[in-house]
């Protein structure tokens, strides 16, 4: 394995350090924004791209910083059941990696400009939020992802403000059913994070990281996962019922039988077979935003 490790080129090391089976997950809440913004005749093809390419780059960045902040807090080591760590491999050193975060950052901070160019100093402020909070998960004095808030900011950003923010850069404000909809997608992408955290649950804890699952158990952690992804399909008829998105959206239940495999997978499984759990979770997520869409131009 070692050998193999050293014969990567630094592209394919840092293909691993931005976790690509992670970004679908970025990329459902800009397509499920754009799809309402669609709806409502407010779709902008050029503020939609950038909104995408701005969240793939928070999404990698989180990522980058993940690796490298907790290496250097000791939570990550060879006995971890994820995928490889670049970090902790010894493929990058911590500095090439922070050095590499803040070109990522740098790059999505200037694609916001041109966001807060059209829509005003909000971007700004929700930009430099997201930014702060993509480091702030694993880095920084009081790291979120060590102590059990982890789950809530993955909901309002990659949730709440990826769906919401999406809409606003297209329309100029955001309708009540963008609101909506940013909970499904919220808890679905948030169920990426469950399935890591109950994966990593026992090194988690032995490392002294107390995320949402240390802190309520694999049960409860088995439990959220099932309810948020219920949540997330029930909805649907639910704002349908009341006029909020047409009934062709209902293809975007097309995705359940993802969930219903992930979920399986989350209810019978330990260790590194969730792996294939939380790609799955990531893969449900965006389905779901396609079929939405689709269902919306039909």
């Amino acid at each position: 394995m070692q050998k193999q490790e050293n014969t990567m080129s630094i592209w394919q090391i840092w293909w691993l350090a931005i976790r690509p089976k992670t970004l679908p997950a970025a990329a459902s809440g800009v397509v499920t924004g754009s799809a309402l913004a669609w709806m409502d005749h407010s779709f902008h093809l050029l503020p939609a791209i950038a909104a995408l390419c701005v969240a793939l780059l928070l999404q990698i960045g989180s990522n980058v910083a993940n690796d490298v902040y907790d290496f250097e807090r000791g939570a990550d080591t060879s006995e971890r059941h994820g995928p490889l760590r670049v970090a902790q491999a010894g493929l990058l050193t911590p500095a090439q990696m922070k050095r590499g975060l803040w070109i990522i950052l740098g790059l999505a901070s200037l694609i916001g400009l041109y966001l807060a160019f059209l829509h005003g100093w909000l971007i700004v402020v929700l930009g430099l939020a997201a930014i702060i909070s993509a480091i702030a998960y694993t880095g920084g004095p009081f790291p979120l992802g060590y102590h059990g808030l982890g789950d809530l900011f993955v909901f309002l950003f990659f949730g709440v403000m990826c769906v919401a923010g999406t809409y606003f850069v297209q329309s100029g404000s955001v309708s009540a059913t963008a609101w909506w909809m940013s909970v499904p997608v919220g808890l679905m992408i948030t169920d990426i994070l469950v399935v890591n955290n109950l994966r990593d649950l026992e090194h988690d804890r032995a490392a002294q990281k107390h995320t949402l699952a240390v802190l309520i158990g694999e049960r409860s952690t088995k439990i959220q996962y099932v309810v948020f992804m219920v949540v997330s399909f029930l909805l649907m008829p639910v704002l349908i019922w009341r006029g909020m998105l047409p009934a062709f959206t209902f293809l975007a239940w097309l995705a359940l039988p993802l969930a219903w495999t992930s979920t399986k997978t989350v209810l019978s499984q330990r260790g590194r077979p969730l792996n294939g759990a939380l790609a799955m979770t990531g893969q449900t997520a965006l389905a779901f935003s396609l079929l939405l869409f689709i269902g919306i131009l039909l």
